[in-house]
């Protein structure tokens, strides 16, 4: 059984900092591509950061570049985002993706909330 497990949100004021955890149990971390995607309300979900299996490969979304730092530790199973100089906009629930990098393996975890205010 597949499981991703999220932790790490919370409430900072802006200009705080953050770093988000997914942990992930039953794939074989190493062939997946990890993502942290974030929804606010009443917007799509959209793409932060990615890294590949091998961590050689990571994109980030234009509004977190600077900002933002994605790493992974394939020894934990586990990616992190470190999330820097954050502004009330990047506000949302922030959800770990996993990605098989040849099949249609795709799972997700159950997020958790971000909110930044002063």
């Amino acid at each position: 059984q597949v499981q991703l497990v999220e932790s790490g949100g919370g409430l900072v004021q802006p200009g705080g900092s953050l770093r988000l955890s997914c942990t992930a149990s039953g794939i074989s971390f190493r062939l997946y591509v990890m993502g942290w995607y974030r929804q606010a309300p009443g917007k799509q979900r959209e793409l932060v950061a990615s890294i590949s299996g091998t961590g050689g490969t990571i994109k980030y979304a234009d509004s977190v570049m600077g900002r933002f730092t994605m790493m992974r530790d394939s020894a934990k199973n586990t990616a992190f985002l470190q999330m820097n100089s954050l502004e009330p906009e990047d506000t949302a629930v922030y959800y770990c993706n996993a990605k098989h990098e040849w099949t249609s393996g795709d799972y997700w975890g159950q997020g958790t909330q971000v909110t930044i205010s002063s």
